[in-house]
């Protein structure tokens, strides 16, 4: 079989991480993968589908490859992952031109459905959540230095504004055991950082064994040799037990690292949520992170604009991120979503208001960021090299405060070559936006 097929996956690192393991199975069936959409016999849009811009973004991919195939460029269009898990039948309806449409538990399938298309049989099907197998080989769609390794699927925590229990269905922990071989595979590849991430990575272990078990995960997984970095991704408040916080301290390849996704401070709108908490619990919560862990760097994602967002409201979130200062910070506008109790909910925050609050925050977030990073001039820290910038004339990577692809970067010159996937020391000569610049430090060690 000489077909070719390409892949748009849209979306979170979690969606990715399916895009990465249907391209392995298309591989071992004997497909050719292309990353250039005008090479390919086949196009698959493993979309997201968890909110109002996700959604757009999605149907415009859709869209644009249905077009090609009027076109001739292209013979067949797929459509996996979340909108079509949650939207089915709408999208085959409002898009004649798609071929397929899978749900998450039709993945494994996906050489078949491919195929399939290609001979002109159309699929639509829609196998259980829980048949989403989660081990297995991947095709890294990110540089082969780092990964994002997944430790569970689904959420039980049942927020009111999320539709992803609907999509992805009941909380999935993976057999402790799967996890540490595959993270041994990437290991053996060349990942110096894997990236720990679910639904709720903080859960881990509950359905599976009883019992909260990342803690026990982080240290076996630092007992792999070549690993350099383990850093931890959605993280629920609360279930930051003091035992996980140890570990964080205690050991050198868990990154003084924590995602957070706190939502909002105010109590009457996080019960809403259905979630718990209120700004003076969190502050204590953060106060006591930072006790425990030296030299955390916090990240946290709001939503403003949720049902019954009032003034009052929304100034004991602005407060609480002026009192806090997180790291790193993203905010957005709710956006009510079908099926899911906050779309049902009166006192709907008007679109303006929405954005002018998210305008505050942000605004407020980048004065807390200039602080941090002014702060950081003359330190040497390591930074793991990604590449060289041609405009810029020189190279560019992240320092263990700063995750991929959402948080900066760091410019820097070198005194002697590197390699992308190397770690060296950098000393920090300014900031320029989000992003640091500096230089290689003098008689600092080098990683390779």
């Amino acid at each position: 079989m000489n077909h070719k097929v390409g892949m748009i996956s849209l979306g979170c690192p979690k969606n990715l991480v399916d895009g990465e393991m249907m391209l392995a199975k298309l591989r071992q069936a004997g497909f050719q993968i292309v990353t250039d959409v005008d090479e390919a016999d086949a196009i698959i849009v493993n979309t997201c589908g968890f909110i109002e811009d996700a959604k757009k973004e999605a149907i415009d991919n859709i869209l644009e490859m249905a077009q090609l195939k009027q076109e001739g460029t292209i013979r067949a269009v797929v459509v996996t992952g979340c909108l079509a898990e949650r939207y089915r039948e709408e999208v085959k309806k409002e898009i004649p031109e798609v071929d397929a449409v899978i749900g998450i538990g039709k993945n494994a399938d996906i050489a078949q459905v491919v195929t399939d298309a290609l001979a002109g049989t159309q699929t639509e099907a829609f196998p259980p959540k829980d048949r989403l197998c989660m081990n297995g080989e991947r095709v890294l769609a990110t540089p082969p230095f780092w990964a994002y390794l997944r430790i569970a699927d689904g959420c039980d925590n049942r927020c009111s504004y999320c539709a992803i229990p609907m999509i992805r269905g009941r909380f999935r922990s993976r057999p402790m055991e799967e996890i540490l071989e595959e993270a041994k595979t990437l290991v053996k590849n060349g990942a110096k950082e894997l990236i720990l991430i679910a639904q709720d990575t903080t859960r881990y272990g509950e359905d599976l064994y009883g019992e909260l078990r990342l803690p026990l995960l982080l240290r076996e997984l630092c007992k792999i040799d070549g690993l350099s970095w383990l850093r931890l991704l959605y993280c629920y408040p609360d279930r930051i037990t003091d035992e996980l916080l140890s570990v964080m301290a205690q050991e050198e390849k868990v990154l003084p690292y924590l995602d957070l996704p706190l939502q909002h401070a105010d109590s009457a709108i996080l019960r809403a949520m259905n979630r718990t908490g209120d700004r003076r619990s969190l502050t204590k919560l953060i106060q006591h992170i930072r006790e425990m862990v030296p030299d955390v760097t916090l990240r946290t994602t709001l939503i403003v604009g949720f049902p019954g967002e009032g003034g009052k409201e929304f100034a004991t979130l602005a407060q609480f991120i002026k009192d806090v200062r997180f790291d790193h910070l993203g905010c957005f506008t709710y956006s009510p979503e079908e099926g899911t109790p906050a779309a049902a909910m009166g006192s709907q925050v008007p679109e303006d208001v929405k954005q002018r609050r998210q305008e505050i925050i942000m605004e407020e977030q980048s004065r807390i960021v200039e602080r941090r990073l002014k702060s950081k001039k003359g330190k040497t820290m390591p930074v793991l090299v990604e590449g060289f910038d041609a405009y810029a004339e020189c190279w560019y990577g992240r320092t263990a405060a700063d995750a991929p692809d959402i948080d900066g970067k760091v410019f820097f010159h070198v005194k002697a070559p590197v390699s992308p996937g190397d770690l060296l020391p950098v000393t920090v000569t300014g900031y320029l936006d989000y992003d640091l610049v500096g230089e290689e430090a003098e008689d600092g060690p080098r990683k390779s």
